[in-house]
């Protein structure tokens, strides 16, 4: 599922939990860092090392993500 993506669930806690909503402006912060760098023609080797890092990153930040997500929806 896309972060942009309508889900009740997701809309939910946004209005509600605060680190819920921090870590989606997190991911989406770093997708829009990741959209730049991918535009340059030639990165150097500190802005190569800036995108691998910036994908660990958003990979962790969408699995904590979907584990709110999935206890949430487990406990309503």
């Amino acid at each position: 599922m896309d972060m942009t993506t309508i889900d009740p669930v997701r809309d939910e806690l946004i209005k509600e939990n605060p680190n819920f909503r921090d870590l989606v402006q997190q991911h989406q912060n770093y997708e829009r860092r990741l959209l730049e760098l991918a535009q340059l023609t030639y990165p150097n080797d500190e802005e190569q090392l800036e995108e691998t890092t910036l994908k660990k990153k958003k990979l962790n930040v969408k699995d904590e993500i979907y584990a709110i997500m999935q206890n949430h929806s487990h406990s309503h």
